[in-house]
């Protein structure tokens, strides 16, 4: 499993209509892509927002960042809607599960 974190701050001044469909369209185009295995996001209080996706492999995740609609998403994101962002990815996720019997 290939894990990636992005951690977002949006511009006070986005235009919140349009990136909502950025969001929902490019969610769409990667749960479309090979080695796609899950997407969630989170929003804190303070506005900070944190999504995470996790794919089969590394070469999944980086064709996803490569695609050519999503490229363009990336620069509106920058250009339009983000104040800040860091994204984490890591390819050997430590992984602990706790699952309650019934």
């Amino acid at each position: 499993m290939f894990l990636v974190v992005f951690r977002n701050r949006k511009r006070a001044d986005m235009d919140e209509v349009a990136y909502a469909a950025d969001a929902a369209r490019m969610e769409e185009l990667a749960r479309a892509r090979p080695g796609f295995l899950s997407f969630k996001s989170y929003t804190a209080e303070d506005g900070e927002v944190v999504a995470i996706s996790e794919w089969a492999d590394e070469a999944s995740a980086r064709a996803w960042g490569q695609q050519a609609d999503h490229a363009v998403v990336q620069k509106r994101g920058r250009d339009a809607y983000y104040d800040s962002y860091t994204l984490f990815a890591c390819d050997a996720p430590r992984i602990h599960q706790f699952e309650r019997k019934r």
